[in-house]
């Protein structure tokens, strides 16, 4: 549960790359977490104001696939036949070891690193705000270059999660939503663009930075790793990598900007760089009936359905996208999955919502819609944000819906809330950015 004013702490990294602190932790097993978590903004980190001049300027290379480095390198007159080697070098230094500067590619040429450097860069998106939770949790608020209408440099929500066997990194697809889901903070923001494949593995490769999360990196800020069995350490037993996770489950639709993600996906799964495996990236969709079978036979991640409840007349008011999609058709897709089995299972989401889908009647009919399919099923106790209506079940009844669903056999986790003190849960990501009209764009722009 969110901790009121007295017992929160945030760190905030200001877009002028001055920082903010909370009061002290509240136990010895906070303070170990704030000394392995406490990041702060780096002289070289791009802020916000950086962003439009230094990736306006120069391109960034990070965030580009095999084929967009091999197309750079020829544009600054590398010969064809060295394009797949500098490729390969160029890809293992931004991947692999999370190069910032073309200065420390040892391998590659002195001439080939000032050309790459005059006419390149390898930014992340430029950090607005940084938060942490009393729990561990960290969000940042990342702001991007403009691509379109937007009214101002557009922004994007991104949360890591820290546990004792993971890290999971929760990353956004679009800026904003279509969906309008009455229970998500993201749908009370109308879509401004897509993101493209560069910002969305931007996201991941600037989490590694901050989090020390490459090669021989320690965290941004100085942090050291605790020893082994001296205080809470939530890192303990996997020191070889900080974020073992990554789920598209922040701000958007994934598959309304199906080929970025798809091509953002393969970005973080190749297995010279990122390499995360394939098994441990999850994409959540409300329900795009028609891409879902594209995606397994495209990308073969994990898949996540945001289900929220058992009836159509019910999921029409929750997630609209059910009108044109109901449950029936969404439930045949998930059954046609490519690579459905018991070590693949789907995981469906369902937000518990006090009076409206929490009966016991409602967990029956939900054990009785999945039957067959091999899934889990995650209990998301409702995160409350500014101006909802919705309140979260009573944890009496959470426990009872899961037992029916637990003797039932399906694997029912109730979803500890994670960050609602900085609004970085399910369903409370956020931001201002805006899409306006044309009308609103002149009288924007004086």
């Amino acid at each position: 549960m969110s901790g009121g004013p007295g017992d929160r702490r945030v760190e905030g990294a200001a877009a002028d790359g001055s920082s903010t602190a909370g009061g002290p932790g509240d136990s010895s097993r906070r303070g170990d977490l704030d000394s392995w978590l406490s990041l702060r903004r780096p002289p070289d980190m791009p802020s916000a104001q950086d962003i439009d001049a230094t990736t306006a300027a120069k391109p960034s290379l990070a965030g580009l696939g095999r084929g967009g480095l091999m197309a750079a390198l020829a544009a600054i007159g590398v010969p064809d036949r060295q394009l797949k080697m500098r490729a390969a070098q160029l890809w293992s230094w931004i991947y692999a070891r999370g190069a910032r500067s073309f200065d420390v590619m040892s391998d590659v040429s002195k001439e080939l690193r000032a050309s790459l450097a005059a006419a390149y860069a390898l930014e992340r998106p430029g950090i607005v705000r940084e938060e942490v939770s009393q729990d561990g949790t960290r969000k940042w608020l990342l702001r991007l270059a403009k691509r379109g209408h937007e009214a101002r440099l557009p922004e994007v929500e991104t949360v890591y999660i820290p546990e004792p066997d993971r890290g999971t990194l929760c990353i956004s697809s679009q800026i904003g939503c279509t969906l309008t889901c009455s229970f998500c903070h993201t749908g009370t923001q109308r879509l401004v663009r897509n993101l493209e494949v560069a910002e969305i593995v931007g996201q991941i490769l600037l989490a590694r930075d901050r989090l020390g999360d490459w090669p021989d990196a320690e965290p941004t800020g100085g942090a050291r790793r605790p020893a082994p069995g001296t205080g809470f350490n939530p890192y303990e037993h996997r020191p070889e990598r900080r974020i073992t996770n990554v789920v598209l489950m922040g701000m958007g639709e994934p598959l309304y900007n199906f080929d970025n993600v798809r091509d953002a996906m393969a970005i973080a799964a190749d297995g010279d760089g990122l390499a995360l495996s394939k098994r441990r990236i999850t994409l959540s969709t409300s329900g795009v009936v028609p891409e879902i079978r594209r995606w397994g036979d495209e990308a073969g991640t994990m898949l996540a359905v945001s289900l929220h409840a058992v009836r159509d007349q019910l999921r029409d008011r929750l997630v609209p996208i059910n009108r044109k999609y109901p449950i029936a058709e969404l439930m045949a897709a998930c059954r046609a999955y490519p690579g459905l089995s018991n070590a693949r299972r789907i995981t469906f989401e369902y937000v518990m919502l006090k009076d409206l889908n929490d009966s016991l009647a409602d967990a029956k009919a939900l054990v009785k819609l999945v039957a067959g399919i091999p899934a889990k099923i995650n209990l998301i106790p409702f995160n409350p944000w500014p101006g909802t209506t919705h309140q979260c079940s009573d944890w009496e009844q959470i426990e009872r819906f899961a037992e029916i669903v637990n003797r039932a056999g399906y694997a029912s986790p109730v979803r500890t809330p994670r960050g609602r003190d900085i609004m970085a849960a399910c369903g409370q990501l956020r931001s201002a950015s805006l899409n306006l009209t044309a009308r609103e764009r002149r009288a924007a722009s004086g």
